[in-house]
């Protein structure tokens, strides 16, 4: 059964895949004549929604089957909450689509979809029973409706990112269009790191070390990449493997960040790649390619993904989240790094919406405070899960 879930998992990757090649096509392909002669929109784009549809529902069935093979909600560690992350976001996608019928979504959201699985393939993916502190209900309660709402809120991103790809003028040398860049930059990064990790599992790179943790008790650590930081007084016991070049203090988790500065060196060389090779932005390449999307559409479409994302993170990541922590750490709050990002990030959705009802905030104003929400988001997944220490470090 958990092969099965793999293959539909693939499956999955790759309907995707031609979905965004669909909707990459329908949106800079040819448009067809309708019957009067008059320019049409082609027909790509409601064939990758059927595409998209199709993924999904192998999604379902890896997420089934995956189930029914550990026999607990399949979100319990890294793969399997990024998994889910990015299958929420293709449903939250699905819904809006089937409302707005933009195709440029498709071509932005699918691939960020895409990337969001690939991140989670680097992490183990064997099913394991779950540890004590995981084994209840609010397990799925908590940690699916937590994703449920990340992935609404995500496709405010995408929209936010369209809305600034198709105004910004990238002929200027100015700190929108750097900040502009340095987003796509953080994307590639990620691209970066399934590349490299990948790379070194072929070769079976493996470092092992003995370290003091956070409790102050010796244990071991074992790097899959070679290790540019090393852990607190860290010893290491494989022989012929590099030095470390840093000690990281014990809160920090050395391997994860390590793999954070590798994943950042190998964005930074495609990054200049992709520069050399465009001899302009990576924005300003991608802006020619958006110049019949109407503005105020995409802007409309962030405004409501956050208006139904931010309920269902708030219900999912503060109160269920606080419910299953009085049940098992017998206190609603205790200011681990996981809850005070979550804290963050409902706050600034928070602020988002007020802006953007009372203070007039649309545009691009709001379209930037829904690149920095998701910023928010991938913080915390990536930095706040992996790399500091705390009680969600299971994870």
């Amino acid at each position: 059964m958990e092969a099965i879930s793999g293959n539909f998992l693939l499956i999955t990757f790759f309907m995707y895949l031609l979905a965004t090649i669909c909707f990459t096509v329908s949106v800079t392909g040819r448009k067809w004549r309708d019957q009067q002669g008059e320019m049409t929109g082609n027909r790509w784009g409601p064939f990758g929604f059927i595409v998209t549809i199709i993924g999904f529902i192998f999604a379902l069935g890896y997420f089934v089957t995956r189930w029914i093979a550990s026999g607990h909600a399949p979100v319990s560690n890294m793969f399997e909450y990024t998994t889910f992350l990015g299958i929420a976001l293709s449903l939250a996608f699905i819904i809006l689509y089937a409302i707005y019928k933009t195709n440029v979504l498709g071509m932005f959201t699918m691939p960020i979809v895409m990337l969001i699985i690939a991140f989670a393939s680097v992490f183990p993916s064997e099913v394991e029973p779950l540890i004590p502190a995981l084994q209840s209900n609010w397990l799925k309660i908590h940690v699916t409706t937590t994703a449920l709402g990340q992935g609404i809120l995500s496709i405010g991103f995408a929209a936010g990112l369209i809305y600034l790809v198709r105004t910004l003028d990238f002929t200027k040398r100015d700190k929108k269009v750097f900040w502009l860049e340095f987003i796509m930059y953080s994307l590639i990064s990620i691209i970066g790191f399934v590349f490299v990790r990948y790379i070194f599992s072929m070769f079976q790179y493996q470092a092992e070390f003995k370290y003091v943790n956070e409790t102050g008790n010796e244990a071991e650590m074992t790097y899959n990449l070679p290790p540019l930081l090393g852990p607190n007084e860290g010893e290491i016991l494989t022989s012929g493997a590099m030095e470390p070049l840093i000690s990281m203090p014990a809160w920090l988790r050395s391997d994860d960040a390590n793999a954070v500065i590798w994943s950042l060196g190998a964005g930074l060389i495609l990054y200049l790649l992709l520069r050399l090779l465009f001899r302009k932005p990576v924005g300003g390449k991608i802006q020619p390619l958006l110049k019949g999307i109407n503005p105020d559409t995409v802007d409309e479409v962030s405004y409501r993904a956050i208006a139904i994302g931010f309920p269902v993170f708030a219900l999912g990541g503060l109160i269920f989240a606080m419910i299953w922590a009085q049940i098992a750490w017998t206190r609603f709050w205790g200011w681990d790094p996981k809850e005070v990002w979550a804290l963050i990030t409902f706050l600034f959705y928070a602020a988002y919406l007020h802006l953007r009802l009372s203070q007039g905030w649309h545009g691009e104003r709001s379209a930037w405070l829904c690149v920095i929400g998701f910023v928010i988001i991938m913080f915390n997944l990536i930095f706040v899960n992996l790399v500091i220490a705390g009680l969600h470090s299971y994870a």
